[in-house]
């Protein structure tokens, strides 16, 4: 893909032009007009891109071509790299000699320059054959390049232009459309009805039932909508997904479904799994999904299938796959449902629907060129999805028309039909966007992208086109959306609770693609055994290694022009010395190193001087960096998340370094010269001792933190008076304060954040109350106050954005008063009326040992105040010596309640007051009382709608619940249970018979001491008393 490396040496080459060093370049001669003459034929080449790309599956010789300026794209990206970094390293060593000289006479502050201040020095002192080096690389290069230049001509090629869009303000959340689906609804409802079947012909423990269809025909949606189907969600005691994919191996399957029954298991033994899987399917009725399963032998088969044989009457594996002998394998052919193409009009709809067009409104040219497009889908869904988000921005029917007759659609040579609308949908994109969705290719088949990580390997790669790490970031995050409206990235999962916790997966059909046109460049090579692969390795550019022995150590040094490098398991210190003698290197990824960690790090790898993303992250063993590790002027990005030994890192000359992760380096005291990296952005965990080592002083100057940040402060740290640590640090919005052993009193008040802070939490906190700041901070939608020996909860009722708010662990609290609300006392006269935690929606208390009170508001001054108008769970747990809920409660829009607080406090026979709210449409709440358990309620949790003739098998259907609840229910409670739902429905069927439906109409009755209330809408208070 040359189209990006062209852009990035113009920028380069212009970089070279400018008067930063434009004394070096006097000192080489004639290499001034030799960069001019590369400049010029760059533009040159650089106007025709994008006819070349277009053509280059048509036109082998085009093809040819664009291979050959690949590869001078690539060493040329190599040499001027290679300049600019000697050029930075000679000024910044110049520059700390005068340092030093400087401070031991005048005992001044060493100051690090930025990049660019490095680069206004004049001359430059390093060897002279180093200058003649590079003149002489870049001459032969001119020479490579002056004949592709010239071959160019013979292709007639088109000169294009694309206009720069503009980008737009990003908004700080996404809100994606919710999956809808087109034209499968029978069948939906065909497997379905085998799921949920207990004829006597379907008694096979497990009914094994496969979806076969061919890529990107939706056998996996259609799997996700059947799996999240209400009736499947209360059939099945418990459900399981597996995502398989090829190869088919056992052990990881065996696992992924232990850890859906919500168990973990560290054993590798396959007999060992199995057996736990035995045991806890023992008696359950399950359904397991097995997605994307291509090529297991028989007895890989059997040997997965025999401990699911142990589950209840009525259990079922549900299987994807694109090949019919999977099915045979499996014995399983008279279940089989082959998914066959959609209709043009389901096709259609799905098109327009992709492309944010109202179909109803659409006119007759457009629709008549749509359905002309669509057919050529061939009833694909994949295909009309992705033609669908390639029209969203193209509004004329000159556009529309130049899709319907691109010659893409008659390529013979493309693999699959499905590749050609993806063909289409990818030369729409820029040519740095194609870049960056070509480099998705790296990762294995199913692998969940985490979209910060990709942006940061996209940096590395210099497929952002900023002039700043800031302001690539921002284009990263451009591209990856720009790729998610486009339908190349599927089943975005965006956490609301945590900052920037954005995945995506790509789908099969699309990975396959983004392999076909990657080629040889991109190579992924698992090993098995001691399995030996001789495969060719000139052109590739980016390697994943799994499992790789030392004997593929000669092999590896043949990658000469490798830029990417990860490997993961098994790696040796042999194999880690070898890999530093690939110098072309810009991103290395060894982490997850479990068989084998690194223990140390070669002295070679300053050699790297063009990396720019390291990733040493599992290595638990690994104690420090060498000194060498601060060469790497150019690393942008550092990974040591998980290495547990590490004690202390010297970051000082890495004046390039953006990104810093130290997830969980307990050990790490000492982070030297952080202080001076002002252009960080990423420091997402920061621990200060009250011994030597980081001082929170240290984060003053680093303003441009973004994302998230985890303070880790143990003891009671000096910080000078006024200090303000976090304030200044807008970009900042998620932010832990962990307090460890040590009273925080001194140091909380220096710790107030930015205003625009998002998600906060605050652990281990011990002075009696917290910071007045706590309860200023209005764009907080996040809180979690945990472990804290503050005997008041802070006044949280006022932070208008507040969605979520978890309290534990707090046991010095032994009443909530009304304070916490946001009320002062004596001040509700006023006639306006106040809202007390406007936007809550979770609230979740546990381990409150102390608490005894829960204060509500007093009658008079209800009207005037509305409690958590949002609230839709509630969870409480471990407050044993709580007496009752606030009566504010009985207002709240309460779905779903979790309880750990009744059970046994009712037995003991104390008298206590519970209010549950549920609604007969969306049951969703859950209660541990005596009468109510979650046995009960996860057998009747599919959905009652208001349509009640079913209410006659009501008896049965609860008798059949409580029988498969985890306890037996002794006939008392049979009777309650029984009789509450009963007489419940009845009397609601009653009411709806006399035509009684006004909204404020409802009733209350008790029964076995259990007082009812309901209404009309549809809601129902159950109260124990």
């Amino acid at each position: 893909m040359a189209g990006v490396l062209v852009d990035v040496l113009l920028k380069r080459l212009a970089t070279l032009a400018l008067d930063k060093i434009e004394q070096e370049m006097k000192l080489v001669v004639g290499v001034k007009q030799e960069i001019k003459n590369l400049t010029e034929k760059l533009e040159a080449i650089h106007a025709v891109l994008e006819d070349a790309e277009q053509r280059q599956e048509m036109d082998a010789g085009v093809k040819l071509w664009l291979n050959k300026l690949n590869d001078v794209s690539f060493d040329m990206d190599d040499v001027l790299d290679e300049w600019i970094t000697k050029v930075l390293r000679c000024q910044l060593e110049k520059q700390e000699k005068q340092s030093s000289k400087a401070l031991v006479s005048n005992k001044k502050k060493v100051c690090f320059p930025s990049p660019s201040s490095c680069l206004r020095f004049g001359k430059v002192d390093y060897p002279l054959f180093l200058r003649h080096e590079i003149a002489a690389k870049i001459n032969e290069l001119n020479e490579r390049l002056a004949l592709i230049d010239q071959n160019k001509q013979s292709f007639n090629f088109q000169t294009t232009t694309r206009a720069v869009p503009e980008l737009p303000q990003r908004p700080k959340t996404t809100s994606l459309p919710h999956i809808r689906t087109f034209g499968r609804e029978n069948e939906k409802n065909l497997i379905i009805s085998k799921l949920l079947s207990e004829s006597s012909e379907e008694n096979e423990v497990p009914l094994i039932i496969p979806i076969v269809g061919m890529g990107g025909m939706g056998k996996t949606t259609l799997a996700q909508l059947v799996y999240n189907d209400d009736k499947i969600k209360s059939h099945f005691d418990s459900r399981i997904w597996v995502c398989v994919s090829d190869p088919f191996e056992e052990i990881k399957i065996a696992k992924a479904i232990i850890e859906g029954l919500d168990r973990n298991s560290t054993s590798n033994e396959l007999q060992t799994l199995t057996k736990c899987i035995y045991e806890l399917l023992e008696g359950k009725r399950f359904l397991l999904v097995l997605d994307d399963v291509w090529s297991p032998t028989c007895s890989q088969w059997e040997e997965l299938i025999k401990p699911l044989r142990n589950g209840a009457r009525g259990s079922r594996v549900l299987v994807t796959t694109r090949k019919e002998n999977v099915v045979t394998l499996m014995k399983a052919t008279t279940q089989m449902i082959l998914l066959k193409e959609l209709s043009d009009a389901f096709c259609l709809s799905l098109f327009y629907y992709s492309a944010d067009m109202d179909e109803s409104s659409v006119s007759k040219e457009f629709k008549d060129i749509g359905l002309e497009i669509v057919k050529r889908c061939d009833g694909l869904p994949l295909a009309a999805k992705t033609l669908g988000s390639l029209m969203r921005n193209k509004k004329t029917i000159h556009e529309w028309q130049v899709v319907l007759k691109s010659k893409t659609w008659a390529l013979k040579e493309v693999q699959q039909d499905v590749f050609r609308p993806l063909l289409l949908s990818y030369h729409d994109l820029t040519l740095a966007t194609k870049r960056c969705l070509l480099y998705c290719a790296v990762f294995p088949k199913d692998y969940v992208y985490k979209k910060n990580y990709l942006i940061e390997l996209w940096m590395s790669q210099d497929y952002l086109n900023a002039q700043g790490g800031d302001e690539m970031m921002i284009v990263g995050q451009n591209y990856f959306d720009d790729l998610v409206l486009r339908s190349f990235f599927q089943d975005i999962d965006v956490d609301r609770m945590s900052y920037g916790n954005v995945t995506c997966k790509i789908h099969d059909i699309v990975h396959d693609f983004l392999q076909y046109l990657n080629k040889n460049e991109i190579q992924f090579l698992e090993f098995y055994a001691s399995e030996q692969k001789e495969l060719p390795n000139d052109k590739v550019h980016h390697l994943t290694l799994l499992n790789v022995p030392d004997s593929f150590v000669d092999c590896l040094l043949s990658y000469k022009r490798l830029r990417t490098l990860t490997v993961s398991y098994n790696l040796s210190q042999l194999m880690f010395d070898s890999i530093v003698e690939l110098k072309s290197l810009r991103t290395l990824t060894l982490g997850q190193v479990f068989d084998e960690p690194i223990e140390s790090i070669p002295k070679k790898i300053g050699e790297l001087i063009h990396l720019r993303y390291l990733d040493l992250s599992g290595n638990q063993r690994l104690k420090e960096l060498p000194s060498v590790v601060g060469s790497l002027y150019n690393l942008q990005t550092l990974r040591l998340d998980y290495c547990l030994s590490l004690e202390e890192i010297d970051v000082r000359r890495l004046i390039n370094l953006r990104h810093l992760h130290l997830r969980d380096c307990v050990d790490l005291r000492l982070i030297k010269g952080i202080e001076k990296l002002r252009d960080l952005q990423t420091l997402d965990q920061f621990r200060v001792r009250d011994v030597e080592g980081n001082k929170l002083e240290d984060l003053n100057d680093l303003n441009q933190l973004q994302g998230s940040l985890t303070l880790d402060i143990q003891g009671n740290p000096k910080m000078a008076e006024n200090a303000a640590i976090l304030v200044n640090k807008p970009h900042l919005l998620e932010l832990s304060l962990d307090f460890n052993r040590g009273l925080g009193r001194e140091i909380m008040n220096g710790l107030e954040p930015h205003p625009g802070l998002e998600c906060l939490t605050i652990y281990g906190y011990k002075d009696y109350a917290f910071s007045p700041w706590l309860s200023s901070l209005h764009s907080l939608r996040v809180l979690s106050l945990g472990g804290c020996d503050c005997r008041v909860l802070p006044s949280l009722g006022k932070l208008a954005s507040l969605e979520s708010l978890t309290i534990q662990v707090l046991r010095g609290v032994s009443k909530v008063g009304v304070e916490f609300l946001g009320i002062e006392q004596g001040k509700t006269s006023s006639s306006s009326i106040f809202i007390s935690f406007p936007k809550l929606r979770l609230l979740t208390i546990s381990s409150m040992s102390s608490w005894e009170e829960w204060e509500g508001v007093e009658e008079e001054n209800s009207e005037k105040i509305t409690i958590m108008p949002c609230l839709s769970e509630l969870r409480i747990s471990f407050c044993t010596k709580l007496k009752a809920l606030p009566d504010v409660l009985w207002n709240t829009p309460l779905q779903k309640l979790t309880s750990k607080l009744l059970r046994n406090d009712f037995l003991n026979g104390n008298r206590l007051q519970f209010t549950f709210r549920m609604t007969l449409e969306t049951w969703s709440g859950q209660a541990d009382g005596i009468l109510i358990w979650s046995g009960l309620l996860e057998g009747i949790g599919h959905p009652f709608t208001r349509n009640f003739h079913f209410i006659d098998s009501v008896k049965a259907y609860l008798s059949y619940a409580l029988l498969r609840a985890s306890v037996s229910p002794s006939p008392v409670i049979f009777q309650y249970a029984t009789g509450i739902f009963l007489v419940l429905l009845s009397r609601f069927r009653e009411s709806l018979k006399d035509g009684n439906k006004g909204p404020c109409t409802g009733y209350e009755f008790r029964f076995f001491g259990l007082l009812v209330k309901f209404r009309l809408d549809g809601i129902c208070y159950l109260v124990y008393s």
